[in-house]
C-alpha cells in the first residue's frame, strides 16, 4: 500500500524551544515482523529512525521518547534496535508484563529504556490486568509508566490508578471515546489523579478519539485546555508520528498544522516550554537539557 509520509514542508508557526522533547512516537527497522495478537506493521514504507530524524529537523524537535509499537507486542527487539540507531537523543518505553526477568529488564535499561507501557485497547501488548505488576517494576527501576485505555471508564479505574507508585502519564488525551466535555465526571477524575502529584497528561493523537474531527478537534480541545489550565506543569506533548492509524493518504495529517493546533491549546510560550521541555524531563527522569549527559 502506498502511503507518503511528508518529512519536510512549511514549518509550524509555533516555534519549539531548545531541548524540545517528543514524548510519543514509534519507529521501525527491517527484520522485525509483526507478532500475532497485534496489528500489522504501519502502511507504506517502514517508518524508520532515519526518516524520523528528518521529521525532527522539520518540526523543531531535539529529543525523543520512542514507544514500543503494538505490532511487536512484548518483543522489544525492534525498540532496542531503534534506540541504538537513534543514539543519545532518544530513550524508550517498552512493553513487558510481570514475568519479565531482571536480565531482560537490565537489557532494556542498557538500551536506554526508561519507561513501560500499559495499552488496554484492541491489539495492545499489556492490558490493565498487569497494571500493578508493571507499576511495581517501573517503581523499582525509577522508570515511568504510560497508561492507555478507554478513558470513558476512568472513574471505574480511578482507585487503582490512584495507588500507582511510579510516575505515570495518562496517554492520548485520555482516550475518552464516549465523548466528554470539560464538566464530565471523567475529566474530574483525570484532574483528581493529576492532583495526586505523580500523574501527567499527554497531548498526542487527538484524531484517535475526537468525535468532532479535524482540523480543530473541538471536543478534545475543550478538555485539553481545561486540563492544561488546571495543571500546566503536568502536560506533555507527542507528535504520534508515524500516525499508525493512517492507512491511506487521505487519512494522513498535515504534521505542521496538527502541531500548531494542539500546541495552540496551551496558554502561552511559557506553558509550551513546560509541555515540551520541563514537564517531560520530570516525567521521564531526564537531566535538564543544559546538563552533561542529556
Amino acid at each position: 500500500m502506498t502511503l507518503d509520509r511528508p518529512l519536510s514542508g512549511r514549518k509550524p508557526k509555533i516555534a519549539f524551544p531548545k531541548g524540545a522533547i517528543d514524548t510519543q512516537m514509534h519507529a521501525y527497522l527491517p527484520g522485525f515482523p509483526a507478532i500475532e495478537g497485534g496489528p500489522p506493521l504501519p502502511a507504506g514504507e517502514l517508518p524508520s529512525p532515519s526518516q524520523y530524524r528528518e521529521f525532527m529537523k522539520w518540526i523543531g524537535i531535539d529529543r525523543v521518547i520512542v514507544t514500543q509499537g503494538n505490532a511487536h507486542q512484548r518483543d522489544n527487539n525492534n525498540l532496542i534496535a531503534c534506540l541504538k540507531d537513534f543514539g543519545n537523543l532518544a530513550w524508550g518505553v517498552a512493553a513487558v508484563n510481570g514475568q519479565a526477568t531482571e536480565a531482560e529488564l537490565d537489557e532494556l535499561a542498557d538500551a536506554r529504556v526508561i519507561g513501560l507501557r500499559i495499552m488496554d485497547l484492541p491489539g495492545g501488548g499489556v492490558d490493565l490486568t498487569h497494571l500493578e505488576d508493571v507499576d511495581a517494576i517501573a517503581a523499582s527501576r525509577n522508570w515511568m509508566l504510560a497508561v492507555q485505555f478507554d478513558g470513558s471508564n476512568i472513574v471505574d479505574h480511578e482507585a487503582r490508578l490512584s495507588r500507582l507508585k511510579s510516575r505515570w502519564v495518562l496517554d492520548h488525551h485520555g482516550k475518552f471515546f464516549c465523548g466528554v466535555t470539560a464538566d464530565s465526571p471523567q475529566v474530574a477524575a483525570a484532574k483528581r489523579l493529576i492532583d495526586r502529584g505523580n500523574c501527567w497528561f499527554k497531548f498526542a493523537g487527538a484524531y484517535e478519539s475526537s468525535k468532532t474531527g479535524a482540523p480543530d478537534f473541538a471536543d478534545v480541545a475543550e478538555v485539553g485546555r481545561t486540563i492544561a489550565a488546571h495543571a500546566p506543569e503536568r502536560i506533555v506533548w507527542g507528535s504520534n508520528w508515524p500516525h499508525n492509524l493512517a492507512k491511506t493518504q487521505a487519512d494522513y495529517p498535515d504534521d505542521a498544522a496538527l502541531t500548531d493546533t494542539i500546541l495552540g491549546w496551551l496558554a502561552d510560550d511559557a506553558a509550551r516550554r513546560l509541555a515540551l521541555v520541563d514537564n517531560p524531563e520530570q516525567l521521564f527522569g531526564l537531566e535538564p537539557r543544559g546538563n552533561k549527559g542529556t
